[in-house]
């Protein structure tokens, strides 16, 4: 049973009660067998993916960014033998 906190200012104490928590063992802690197995580490979330095909959608941008280098590069290259000459 829990009671409301007379002072809401103050919060309770988050920390289990001794007396009231099962399997502690005088020093506080848990005897073996009490705490629950730990989880296994094969994933289990769906089936296995054999068959990944590449989108082929990156070499266009690729090809587009290097374009938009290039033709920033030799506009400045262009605008410097510009100012040398």
């Amino acid at each position: 049973m829990t009671y409301p906190n007379p002072d809401p200012n103050r919060r309770p104490n988050p920390d289990p009660e001794p007396e009231r928590s099962t399997g502690l063992e005088p020093g506080g802690g848990v005897p073996p067998g009490e705490t629950p197995p730990a989880e296994s580490s094969m994933p289990g979330a769906g089936p296995r993916e054999t068959h990944n095909p590449p989108t082929g959608w990156a070499k266009a941008p690729l090809t587009l960014i290097l374009l938009l280098v290039a033709v920033i590069a030799a506009f400045f290259l262009a605008y410097a033998l510009v100012l040398i000459l």
